[in-house]
């Protein structure tokens, strides 16, 4: 009888009785390279080491405790420094992220791995074309995978955090580093070395990302991604935009460089509130002369770093738009969409108050 009852209770703890445990979230590692994935010649080696020396699939096997999160399918988009990275690159990334997302409906975000210096670029195009309120992550390092203290595996660990909760869902791009979550709208680079490099300066971070949870305070209220109008499905190339920096006595003859070389826009990096230099102005005006149909759009954004660019009568009545918040290279990242849908001054700048 003894025999019996042991028997029963060990048929009640078999695996088949078990209680399954819920499936892991479905995250997409699409790589790129950079400082993340970088090696250097000694764990000291700091500065001189190679970008985009490791593959995505060993970023993420080197922190196994990625595993106990999520189901992480890893792809190699490209491999390369992050000031390599082309605008076909961009094409390529933000089609393949649409291609998933049809394809596995169930695919929880994903994260992208990239250099530091352009992975604002990168965040921001991606925040303006992927038409999904499902987290697009970038994350990257600002030491090697090879140095001590390398800050690229809990990087990566807290990219994946953010990419499967709930609440990163409609937040637009996102850029998780150094425990912290930035939009990518209104985030930048401002440092060169240090880990805590990327910021919102007046704006500020979105959340964290610590040990107990993913925290969020705040959101952009300017649309993006799944409110977002651009479409880049048939896209096979994006229009040239060229920026200028403003500094005193400016060579303006860049102005009609710039659109010798085919620029379809220009953003002016201009002083204080987009103000442009009289060289600037008078370049300005000869470009205005020019017939519609071949006449660049114009952009004042501003070298400042913090601040609204805002309308003003004289810039207005020389045809350019005013930038808002966005830094330059942001400025010319919007234009660029802009131009795929439309040249009319008045939408253009539709586009650039609702962004």
């Amino acid at each position: 009888m003894t025999r019996i009852l042991i028997a029963a209770a060990l048929a009640a703890f078999t695996p088949s009785s078990a209680v399954a445990q819920p499936p892991r979230p479905i995250v997409y590692v699409l790589s790129t390279g950079g400082t993340i994935a970088g090696a250097g010649s000694s764990a000291t080696d700091l500065s001189n080491y190679k970008p985009g020396a490791i593959l995505g699939e060993q970023l993420v096997k080197a922190v196994p405790q990625i595993a106990q999160l999520a189901d992480v399918r890893v792809e190699q988009i490209v491999n390369v420094r992050s000031s390599d990275i082309t605008l076909d690159n961009w094409l390529t990334l933000a089609r393949r992220i649409q291609a998933i997302l049809a394809e596995t409906p169930s695919v929880a975000g994903f994260v992208v791995t990239s250099g530091t210096n352009t992975l604002e670029e990168t965040s921001y195009f991606l925040h303006l074309t992927i038409r999904s309120d499902k987290p697009v992550v970038l994350v990257g390092a600002m030491r090697p995978a090879t140095a001590i203290s390398a800050d690229g595996p809990l990087n990566l660990l807290n990219a994946i955090k953010t990419a499967i909760a709930p609440e990163s869902r409609g937040k637009g791009g996102l850029i998780v580093m150094n425990d912290e979550i930035n939009g990518a709208r209104d985030t930048t680079k401002t440092n060169t070395l240090r880990v805590e490099t990327f910021r919102a300066p007046e704006l500020g971070i979105l959340g964290y990302v610590d040990e107990d949870q993913v925290a969020y305070y705040r959101a952009t209220t300017k649309r993006h991604t799944a409110d977002s109008e651009f479409d880049i499905t048939s896209l096979t190339a994006l229009p040239k935009v060229t920026i200028l920096y403003s500094y005193i006595a400016p060579d303006a003859t860049l102005v009609q460089a710039a659109i010798k070389g085919g620029a379809k826009g220009i953003v002016f990096a201009g002083t204080g509130n987009g103000t442009l230099t009289l060289p600037e102005q008078a370049a300005v005006k000869e470009v205005n002369a020019m017939p519609a149909a071949s006449r660049p759009a114009l952009v004042r954004s501003s070298r400042a770093g913090n601040g609204r660019v805002t309308p003003t009568a004289e810039f207005d009545a020389m045809n350019m738009v005013a930038s808002d918040t966005l830094t330059p290279q942001k400025a010319r990242i919007l234009l660029m969409l802009a131009l795929t849908k439309t040249t009319d001054l008045k939408e253009i700048r539709r586009i650039f108050a609702e962004y």
